[in-house]
């Protein structure tokens, strides 16, 4: 019979960890590439098509539904931290359309031989807390006897229509800001290592279980045009797909994309994600680097970001109102690191 009481690393009983066992996009592309297209209903705002954080569906001229669904093995040991984490990660693609989550469905799987039935508890219950914290309370789900942990949530949320917020609405002229640093997947590499500084560890879940909530807010905001957030595939990977659905280039400074000290030290030292090769190679042909673009860049700007931050695309004129917004919900790290312009989509860093 299981010992309840025996310790458990709950990374060593997964392949991979967060947005980093994403299936690789290139491969993702082909398996979706290959399916027919089929008549949608009106009422349909969003699919697939533009690869949204969710779909959308018009209930009426008040107000659409938002749904979506994430979920992981785990990203760090503590099982409370993982469940927290995970649902903050799946609420997260709700905020990124401009929505306000209403309730949520949990996925688990769980080796059920092999961990405790009080470790299966603490990461339910953390879950359970992000999402009350969101207004979104848990109201049922679907387990299965799993190889290893998985946790995720299937969340809903509601948004006018008016007011909803794709990753295809970019203009050019537009400001592009991001909500939170970059390293979290060099952060959770380090840390199966036993290689991240406490300090380190305690950004990294600071970081990772921070509702991107300033999304609801931001849906307001007129000269705010797009919305996606930076999860599994890396800022150019998500970027790219910004530039592609609005048919726009992305262009980004690179000295002013807030990265996590550690995490470009780490990275510096060739700590790394498998992820991060797989998502620049799906970038083939869509991103112009300078001549000084190193391999560190390559696994920062390509790192997957496990509950990562908003990326916004606004007007000029409304950046200072932006930022503020996120300042105003906790998000103090935001800041402006480029811009979008007429041309092919693509995305250039500067």
């Amino acid at each position: 019979m299981m010992d309840d009481t025996a310790p458990v690393r709950l990374s060593a009983l997964a392949h991979g960890g967060g947005c980093g066992c994403k299936l690789d996009p290139a491969v993702l592309s082909d398996i979706l590439g290959g399916a027919p297209a089929l008549p949608m209903p009106q009422e349909l705002l969003v699919d697939a098509a533009t690869r949204d954080d969710a779909a959308v569906w018009r209930i009426n001229d008040e107000t659409a539904l938002v749904a979506t669904t994430d979920f992981f093995t785990p990203i760090v040991d503590d099982p409370d931290v993982f469940g927290r984490i995970a649902a903050t990660n799946a609420l997260s693609d709700v905020y990124a359309m401009g929505a306000t989550p209403i309730f949520c469905l949990a996925l688990v799987g769980m080796p059920v031989g092999k961990l405790p039935r009080e470790t299966v508890r603490a990461i339910l219950a953390g879950g359970r807390a992000v999402a009350e914290a969101a207004g979104a309370p848990v109201a049922g789900g679907h387990s299965i006897d799993a190889a290893e942990p998985i946790y995720g949530l299937v969340a809903l949320g509601t948004v006018h229509p008016d007011r909803l917020k794709t990753n295809a609405g970019a203009k050019p002229g537009d400001t592009l800001v991001l909500g939170k640093p970059l390293g979290i997947g060099v952060f959770s590499a380090a840390l199966k290592r036993g290689e991240l500084s406490p300090a380190a560890y305690q950004q990294m879940v600071a970081s990772t279980t921070r509702l991107n909530t300033p999304g609801a807010k931001l849906a307001g905001l007129e000269g705010v045009h797009a919305m996606t957030d930076v999860t599994g595939f890396g800022l150019l990977g998500h970027l790219s797909e910004m530039c592609e659905g609005a048919g726009v280039t992305g262009r980004v400074e690179r000295a002013r994309v807030p990265v996590f000290d550690e995490a470009r030290a780490l990275a510096a030292a060739g700590m790394k994600t498998g992820a991060s090769g797989r998502n620049w190679a799906a970038l083939d042909g869509r991103i112009e680097t300078p001549a000084d673009w190193s391999g560190i860049d390559e696994i920062l700007w390509c790192d997957p970001q496990t509950s990562g931050g908003l990326l916004v695309s606004c007007a000029e004129e409304s950046v200072d109102t932006v930022l503020e917004t996120f300042r105003a919900e906790g998000h103090g790290d935001a800041a402006v690191i480029g811009e979008i312009t007429d041309g092919a989509p693509r995305v250039q860093v500067v």
